[in-house]
């Protein structure tokens, strides 16, 4: 009993913190000629950091969808696993607008008429409100479930895509959408798209042929800018509402996490030095280009590359790491300790010892790894004792 009181607490905490943060927009709608309803969702630093800008993610029949994806938008912040996000939910139910929003012929799977001007209403006035009054970067992400997970294709197969991520929670996809998607993403050759499809055990059976049939024509579609990843759920459709949108951003935003086992095995284990670092320094620029995030390069993501710049090519490039590591963290001894390693290995003695005196000298008063430390510089005053190597001599005639 105790348990559950603890979880009910922690849950309602959760939610009234971030609906602090949430507000609701009447938005008048020339193109709908109606007036919109939107909850629209800012992270507590945007007013604290005016120029730190934010993914958006724009979440249709938000009454369901939007406070899930919220709620997971913020646990995966704070767990440094993806961006701050924007996040804009159209509301879509109070008068089930969303059958006329996402309405498409049946005869050639594209929209109505209403369905038309509910598109123009998001790419036209929705995206000019965001541009205009929030601080945005380039990567957006789309939301539906069942009809509005159809609908959220045609931003899809347009000419140039309008969203970066599509999250399609058991899709109840029109005939010809399956091939409309796989023909599209076929020939993508500029930004990476991410597409995370789920489906559910209770779905229709129509339905679930049709979420078949696109998994078997995706899973085949050879193009690196196409980044998919289809689930099966053994829940009923509101259950996996939460699953989806979980592993959808576990997924979406892989690249913004720290470097995982996964993507070191991947990616970089058969880098050489150079490309380790390279590597590295594309992994931030990336993240800032798409998502705002401007991140220094993470203790943990240097110490998985460390291996290849220690054991390959003889230690030659652990200068060039460790001076990279010093103008990011100026205060912490590592870089200093990979160029006093590049040095030491070169038999420069001199040279490592002053780089490990420095770098002992950044500890702070009490560190545990303080003995460790000094031990690299005790090292070395027993191998230069007696040895000093002839360019180490040169360099003191100079």
């Amino acid at each position: 009993m105790k348990k559950l009181l603890l979880i009910t607490f922690f849950l309602s905490y959760t939610i009234l913190s971030f609906s602090q943060d949430i507000r609701i927009k009447k938005f008048n709608s020339n193109v709908l000629n109606n007036d919109r309803y939107l909850k629209i969702y800012v992270p507590p630093s945007y007013t604290t950091d005016s120029t730190k800008v934010y993914p958006v993610a724009i979440v249709l029949d938000a009454e369901y969808l939007f406070d899930v994806y919220v709620g997971n938008a913020i646990l995966f912040a704070n767990k440094d696993e993806a961006p701050e996000q924007i996040v804009i939910g159209i509301n879509q139910n109070y008068y089930d607008e969303r059958y006329k929003d996402c309405s498409y012929q049946k005869e050639n799977s594209l929209p109505t008429e209403e369905g038309a001007k509910f598109y123009k209403f998001i790419k036209g006035e929705l995206f000019q409100f965001i541009e205009e009054n929030y601080r945005v970067s380039p990567f957006k992400t789309i939301v539906g479930t069942t009809l509005t997970a159809n609908f959220i294709n045609y931003f899809l197969i347009e000419d140039y895509p309008s969203f970066n991520a599509f999250i399609n929670i058991n899709p109840y996809y029109a005939l010809d959408m399956p091939l409309f998607i796989q023909q599209k993403v076929q020939n993508l050759k500029d930004e990476n798209i991410y597409y995370y499809q789920s489906n559910g055990k209770n779905n229709l059976e129509k339905y679930q042929s049709l979420i078949n049939q696109s998994k078997t024509l995706l899973e085949g579609t050879e193009n690196p800018k196409f980044k998919y990843k289809y689930e099966a759920f053994n829940n009923n459709s509101t259950a996996t509402i939460g699953q989806s949108i979980a592993s959808a951003l576990e997924t979406i935003f892989e690249m913004y996490s720290s470097i995982s086992t996964e993507e070191f095995e991947k990616n970089i284990k058969h880098l050489s030095p150079a490309d380790a670092i390279a590597y590295l320094e594309n992994k931030y620029v990336e993240i800032e280009y798409l998502f705002g995030s401007n991140l220094k390069i993470r203790q943990k993501d240097i110490f998985a590359v460390e291996p290849i710049i220690l054991d390959k090519e003889n230690g030659d490039y652990l200068k060039n790491f460790g001076e990279m590591i010093n103008k990011l963290y100026k205060n912490s001894p590592i870089g200093d300790y990979y160029i006093g390693r590049y040095y030491e290995t070169g038999k420069k003695y001199k040279q490592a010892l002053n780089y490990y005196k420095n770098g002992y000298m950044k500890l702070p008063e009490g560190d545990p790894n303080a003995d460790a430390y000094y031990e690299n510089i005790e090292r070395v005053l027993n191998k230069r004792d007696g040895v000093i190597d002839d360019s180490e001599n040169e360099t003191d005639k100079q």
